[in-house]
């Protein structure tokens, strides 16, 4: 059973969370100090501390839940492979856009910089291991063959998703990262595990 104290240190994270989203949104990453988070979310900053190294981990925090759900929804849908791999991109690209152009440009930036985290290898890991385990129900379900490239179809799949996402962040969401998506997987996803398929 969840006491009241745990119930109450989940709302304080949620809180945190729902702020600093907001705050770097609209101000960037950089721009936002964890002083503004606090005094927004009316909580000390050792408060802050209890859930959080750093700011950026909120950028980590905001995105890894709902991608667990991607996932979740890809394996239940009903459908083919192919089916399940275009509703895992095309709802990771719609997550990513409706978070905010802002928001993506302002992980990309924090992610690249593996010095000073490792939120992006953990991320891209994290996705890798998920398109991987679509492909692998693919294969116990006999609709790829037992020799299909998982490593290689997974590795494939995630470069072209971050680099939609990097090229639509560099565009400023001058058109739909979604969209885009969407064209690649009427267009080329068949195409890519055409070879596979039993």
């Amino acid at each position: 059973m969840v006491t009241n104290r745990q119930l109450a240190a989940a709302q304080t994270r949620k809180k945190l969370v729902e702020t600093a989203k907001r705050i770097i949104c609209d101000k960037g990453l950089a721009n936002t100090s964890i002083d503004e988070i606090t005094e927004a979310c009316g909580v000390s900053k050792g408060t802050f501390y209890t859930y959080f190294k750093r700011k950026e981990d909120i950028v980590y925090e905001l995105s890894e839940k709902m991608f667990d759900e991607i996932l979740a929804d890809a394996q239940k849908c009903e459908g083919s492979i192919s089916e399940k791999l275009e509703n895992y991109m095309i709802h990771f690209s719609r997550y990513i856009e409706c978070g905010s152009l802002k928001l993506a440009q302002e992980w990309i930036k924090n992610a690249v910089d593996t010095d000073q985290s490792d939120v992006g290898t953990n991320k891209l890991k994290k996705d890798i291991s998920a398109v991987k385990d679509l492909i692998r129900s693919g294969i116990e379900n006999k609709e790829l063959r037992p020799d299909t490239p998982v490593e290689t179809l997974s590795n494939t799949i995630n470069d072209l998703l971050y680099g939609q996402m990097l090229c639509w962040a560099f565009s400023g969401g001058a058109y739909g990262f979604e969209k885009r998506t969407q064209i690649f997987c009427k267009t080329y996803l068949g195409v890519l595990l055409k070879q596979y398929l039993l």
